[in-house]
């Protein structure tokens, strides 16, 4: 009878005792690792381990997936910036020569004209040189229509209330035309004249490039009249 009480007293209120090595043992007789993961069987196991695995690799594409698609539909579209146009392209136009006179000049204009001529840059804004039907080494041509220099003519006469203009150190006179701006310089050794046609605006600013190589290749001469003297 004292045996039975005995036994009773050891039994824990879970229904467990305690072992002579202090591990829980059931009434049964099985041992309890106090872990129930670990009591698990391990097949068991490996399937919640695998099964959450698979979760996680098809849940993670269709994650991104869906962040991108909302990137793209909140992202307001940028139109591709239109090219700027080059400022050094040449204007579209004529390539045939342009009909220009070439009056016979004296030794000494011929030989400045010259000079200017092969000095005269390529281009005037955006005005390619064009060739001309005659005195190449006196006159040039550019742009359609068509921008011409002519170096050799005969000196303008300047009604004292007409107006003059320095550009890039050269005085020139304007006269109007139907169709063109005439600008002669009255302040050269050898008058060279510009003709600007009425569709380019602003004659003076087409003469600037000219008027730097004036400089350089025809000698100041003549009376200055008193709009350009400094």
């Amino acid at each position: 009878m004292d045996e039975m009480t005995t036994s009773s007293a050891d039994l824990d209120d879970d229904g467990t005792r305690d072992a002579a090595d202090g591990t829980p043992e059931r009434a049964d007789g099985n041992r309890g690792t106090g872990d129930p993961a670990a009591d698990a069987p391990a097949g068991r196991d490996r399937t919640i381990r695998g099964a959450a695995l698979l979760a996680t690799a098809i849940a993670l594409p269709i994650t991104l997936l869906v962040a991108v698609l909302a990137f793209t539909k909140l992202t307001p579209a940028t139109p591709a910036a239109a090219p700027s146009p080059s400022p050094t392209t040449a204007r579209v136009q004529s390539t045939t020569p342009v009909e220009m006179a070439a009056p016979a000049l004296a030794t000494r204009p011929a030989t400045v004209c010259r000079a200017l001529l092969s000095q005269l840059p390529q281009t005037i804004r955006d005005l390619a040189q064009r060739p001309v039907t005659a005195g190449p080494e006196q006159n040039a041509a550019y742009g359609d229509p068509a921008l011409t220099v002519a170096c050799g003519g005969a000196e303008p006469t300047i009604p004292a209330t007409d107006e003059v203009w320095t550009v890039n150190g050269v005085c020139w006179h304007p006269v109007e035309q139907a169709d063109a701006t005439v600008l002669t310089t009255v302040d050269r050794e050898t008058p060279v004249a510009v003709r600007v046609p009425r569709s380019y605006e602003q004659p003076l600013q087409w003469a600037a490039p000219i008027s730097s190589t004036i400089v350089a290749t025809v000698p100041s001469g003549g009376e200055i009249p008193a709009g350009c003297r400094r």
